[in-house]
């Protein structure tokens, strides 16, 4: 079996950008935040930082505990696509770019002579030093190879950072016996106690567990797509639907009170809608949620006949947030979804719509933000958050400069 995938894994992203535009940083613990504050957590944390137990999800005053000489640098969303976009331009110019699995993940097809163990293994050191010489020396990859996607990512995690590992159909399935169940892509917590009910808590038992078992584990065709990837199988999957388009927001301490939450969630709502319409589609529901400091999540959600219009969006904010709970404690976060997206072709058009009119007018108001920045013009309810709610990157999705940029 031909090694047919390279994926390329960049370790510590955003903490390596950082290192490589700043350089005062080179060398030293970094960790990255949304927001200057103590009581947010770490997005990412450079291996420097790593060693002292620092790791993505860590409290910022945690953080300083572990490392007192942490570096805490506020995220550059723009600058991380930015660099993304030149990597996949380096990468591409030495193989092509099959599939951007995230913001520094990406997998590449391998034919000809480069399925061969020793010309994919000179290509992988042909990528470093491309990424290198046209990016920068502080964007450091691990290069996963493999007979298939799934098998190359797994390979991709096993040397950190700077790795190269080769995985071989003859190599399969004991070089993967030192593994953790979760060192594998679609196993969680979750999914590691369904294994363990079935009687598997080894990777050994895992690779050995038959067809029927696995089904049973997942539930249905999951499992079987997992026994054949593991032995180095192509499996196809279908390609998906748009599900959901949201963003979310870590209060800054001065912030922290029910009229800039808000705001902030008015201005991610204009700028989940704008995202809606370039991509167009529709939505035909809503949820908010505000987190708190030692205090429960609040959430509520309303379902509508579809619609992108920004105006009825925020109408339906407005009834939403009148249900929050009076006297509710200071929000730490918060955050807005729009979900049962449908293709803007396939809607159901409501009697009562208002025309072309409100088309218009989104579409007049989106091609101003996209000329003069997205704070040119806006609906009031976001007048106080005009300097809040920075782009942000989500784990599966690359932000679009021109419709998330501030």
């Amino acid at each position: 079996m031909a090694l047919c995938s390279l994926v390329v894994d960049f370790n510590s992203y955003f903490a390596s950008v950082e290192q490589q535009f700043q350089p005062r940083l080179r060398g030293l613990p970094v960790a990255v935040v949304p927001v200057m504050a103590e009581s947010t957590c770490c997005i990412a944390a450079s291996y420097e930082a790593k060693k002292f137990g620092v790791k993505t999800g860590t409290r910022v005053s945690d953080a300083r505990q572990l490392c007192p000489g942490l570096e805490i640098v506020e995220a550059r969303p723009a600058l991380y696509v930015k660099c993304h976009h030149d990597l996949i331009k380096a990468v591409d110019s030495c193989v092509h770019v099959e599939e951007i699995w995230s913001i520094d993940e990406m997998v590449c097809e391998l034919t000809g002579k480069w399925q061969q163990r020793e010309k994919a293994c000179e290509l992988a050191l042909k990528i470093k030093k491309k990424i290198a010489a046209d990016v920068g020396t502080e964007l450091r990859c691990s290069i996963g190879i493999a007979p298939n996607p799934f098998l190359a990512k797994t390979a991709s995690d096993m040397q950190k950072p700077d790795g190269l590992v080769v995985i071989e159909h003859q190599d399969l399935p004991h070089c993967l016996y030192h593994l953790e169940l979760r060192d594998f892509g679609g196993i969680g917590r979750n999914m590691e106690k369904r294994l363990h009910q079935h009687g598997i808590r080894t990777v050994k038992s895992f690779c050995e567990a038959s067809k029927e078992t696995l089904r049973q584990v997942w539930g249905g065709v999951g499992g079987e797509r997992m026994y054949h990837a593991l032995r180095g199988e192509f499996v196809y999957r279908a390609p998906t639907n748009k599900s959901s388009v949201g963003h979310s927001h870590v209060m800054p301490p001065e912030e922290r009170n029910e009229a800039a939450a808000f705001a902030v969630l008015s201005r991610l709502l204009q700028k989940a809608a704008m995202r809606l319409r370039k991509m167009s589609y529709c939505a035909g529901g809503m949820q908010l949620y505000v987190t708190h400091v030692r205090h429960p999540e609040w959430s509520e959600d309303c379902t509508f006949l579809e619609t992108q219009d920004t105006v009825e969006f925020l109408r339906i904010l407005r009834m939403l947030w009148k249900r929050r709970p009076p006297g509710s404690p200071p929000p730490l976060a918060v955050g807005v979804t729009l979900f049962h997206l449908v293709e803007e072709e396939n809607r159901t058009p409501s009697l009562f719509e208002k025309g072309s009119s409100r088309r218009d007018l989104n579409a007049r108001i989106d091609k101003i933000n996209n000329s003069y920045g997205k704070t040119a013009i806006y609906f009031a309810g976001a007048h106080d958050a005009r300097k809040s709610a920075p782009m942000r990157i989500a784990f599966n999705y690359v932000p679009d400069i021109e419709s998330d940029a501030d």
